[in-house]
């Protein structure tokens, strides 16, 4: 997770760079801010896959027939 947040970082910093040399209105500007944005959503996706498993839900993973763990369709 440290690699992706040195990823982001120097993202930031070569965007900023680009962004004050050729404007902000400039194609390179914008491809710089659209890499960052893919690499902190990525960042996420990695935080929401690391999520470790609550009790309740270890419990249900070991015991579906349980009537705590059943799960009820309209």
């Amino acid at each position: 997770m440290n690699d992706i947040q040195e990823k982001i970082s120097e993202e930031l910093k070569a965007a900023r760079e680009i962004c004050s040399t050729e404007g902000t209105g400039s194609e390179n500007c914008a491809a710089a801010w659209d890499a960052v944005e893919e690499l902190q959503a990525e960042a996420s996706h990695q935080r929401e896959a690391e999520k470790p498993k609550t009790n309740f839900e270890t419990y249900c993973d070991e015991n579906p027939e349980a009537d705590e763990c059943r799960i009820y369709e309209d």
